[in-house]
């Protein structure tokens, strides 16, 4: 009979932990822990609190900044996760120094962010600016679409929300007869409930769109016609992605080419990109005037956008402010003749010109009962005993080739 070692899990094992011995030197963590203490002002996070003399100690915010910086590192941005990270994870235990901060903590911290992150982020460039990260030579610039956290069916223009308004008053009518009917007829208890809880759901979402419209206009367009505002997030915009339309942001980042350091980013609530490349370009100036820049850093550097930020109005902007600029606009590509012969734009396979074949053109298996055809391609069979030209054939199989794309790199 095998043996095997002994284990218990009744055991226990006591480890000594020191947090200081976990943030190993020249790794991330180790660098995000000795900027936050000694490169950033957090200064700036005094005035948010008010606990001098009274209320409970705060969670020190290098603490809080720490933990949320290094948990989006590795992709993480839910507040209840990175709330079960400092408790499980030995490395946001360290970074923390096991003061396990609530989820609501770090979810308030994050929302309320705004006002000190321009300072973070300014400092953050000033340090890869001492250590020569920046190159100042060429910028790119370009953008992801990404969704919010607001319903695209709540989006549209004061007359469509006035239209949705009065579908549902329509709604609430139909059934507050519906229910009197019922009453009358003695309608099971459970569907009267649920009648009454559809017609509250309901009123509560006309009073929601009433309310809007009594407070809010529309967003005006660029063509003078009015865009769809949302009644969540109307900061948000309905967009088209490659995975459907979405409710959402366009967040567009300016990159220096040396290292690939963002030196600008912003979320706008725009569908295309058109518009966006002259706030770039002007936000990358202020970022570089903020950190002690004294001349036009996009004078000497060139920028790079692809076809979404091509526009007529766009050029003329880069012409008239003297910056180096490349925008790829849409037909690139077809006048391009290096493009002409590239393999992968051509088909997978050099299709077969349409003709009749003879049975000995192809190559039949009797054992296997396999086919193929004079392309190559093998035929499975998708039918038996079909029925040519009216009548039923005996032995006649239909067969066909599986039609696949194939990528060429």
């Amino acid at each position: 009979m095998a043996r095997y070692k002994h284990y218990d899990y009744a055991q226990m094992k006591m480890l000594p932990v020191s947090y200081a011995a976990q943030i190993l030197a020249g790794t991330f963590e180790h660098t995000l822990n000795r900027l936050v203490d000694e490169e950033f002002d957090l200064a700036v996070f005094e005035a948010r609190y008010k606990n001098d003399e009274t209320g409970a100690p705060a969670y020190d915010p290098a603490i809080l900044l720490k933990v949320i910086l290094f948990a989006y590192s590795r992709s993480v941005t839910a507040s209840r996760e990175i709330e079960r990270l400092c408790r499980e994870n030995v490395v946001f235990m360290a970074l923390s120094a096991d003061s396990q901060p609530h989820f609501t903590t770090i979810a308030e911290f994050i929302a309320t962010l705004d006002g000190e992150i321009e300072r973070i982020f300014r400092d953050v460039l000033l340090v890869c600016d001492e250590a020569g990260l920046i190159g100042r030579e060429m910028f790119a610039v370009d953008g992801v679409k990404m969704p919010s956290n607001a319903s695209k069916s709540w989006s549209g223009t004061r007359e469509d929300f006035g239209k949705k308004v009065q579908k549902m008053e329509r709604a609430v009518r139909h059934l507050m007869k519906r229910h009197r009917e019922a009453d009358r007829a003695g309608e099971p208890g459970p569907i009267q409930a649920a009648r009454e809880k559809q017609i509250a759901t309901l009123k509560r979402a006309t009073k929601k769109v009433k309310d809007w419209l009594s407070k809010n206009e529309d967003k005006p367009g660029a063509t003078g016609k009015p865009r769809k505002s949302n009644l969540t997030d109307n900061e948000s915009a309905k967009m088209k992605t490659s995975k459907g339309v979405i409710q959402g942001y366009d967040g567009v980042a300016m990159v220096d080419a040396k290292r690939q350091v963002v030196v600008h980013a912003q979320a706008y609530g725009e569908a295309q990109e058109h518009a966006l490349l002259v706030p770039m370009v002007e936000g990358t100036r202020k970022r570089f005037e903020a950190i002690g820049e004294k001349s036009d850093v996009l004078k000497k550097a060139a920028i790079a956008a692809d076809s979404g930020f091509h526009t007529e109005a766009n050029a003329k902007y880069l012409f008239e402010q003297g910056i180096d600029g490349y925008l790829a606009d849409h037909l690139f590509r077809k006048r391009d003749p290096r493009f002409a012969s590239a393999r992968r734009h051509l088909p997978a396979r050099t299709p077969i010109k349409a003709k009749h074949f003879l049975p000995r053109d192809f190559t039949y298996d009797a054992e296997t009962k396999t086919c193929i055809c004079p392309a190559g391609q093998f035929l499975y069979q998708n039918g038996s005993r079909c029925i040519i030209g009216g009548a039923r054939g005996g032995e006649v199989h239909r067969r066909q080739a599986r039609v696949r794309a194939v990528r060429i790199a």
